[in-house]
């Protein structure tokens, strides 16, 4: 599993998904990201996503994040886990 830190991402790199619940997005947003619950991105990966794009995946805590990057990588996604 790739990992980087949110210090060095930088939005030429590709998008940033932040994978937490929009309540908890609310409450801790991040910065030029786009907010997609992790079990909706999960479940419509096809429709969010594209093979050969490269994703950059956030959640506060990190636990989601590292789920739906593995997942992710699985169904043969470029995504990194971007880590606080």
């Amino acid at each position: 599993m790739k990992r980087i830190r949110l210090s060095d991402y930088n939005p030429a790199l590709g998008p940033l998904i932040d994978v937490q619940h929009p309540l908890d997005y609310k409450e801790h947003p991040t910065g030029g990201s786009t907010n997609i619950y992790a079990d909706n991105l999960l479940l419509n990966h096809k429709k969010y996503l594209q093979k050969g794009k490269k994703y950059f995946i956030i959640c506060h805590k990190g636990y989601l994040s590292k789920k739906v990057v593995s997942t992710l990588e699985f169904f043969g996604y470029d995504v990194t886990q971007v880590i606080q």
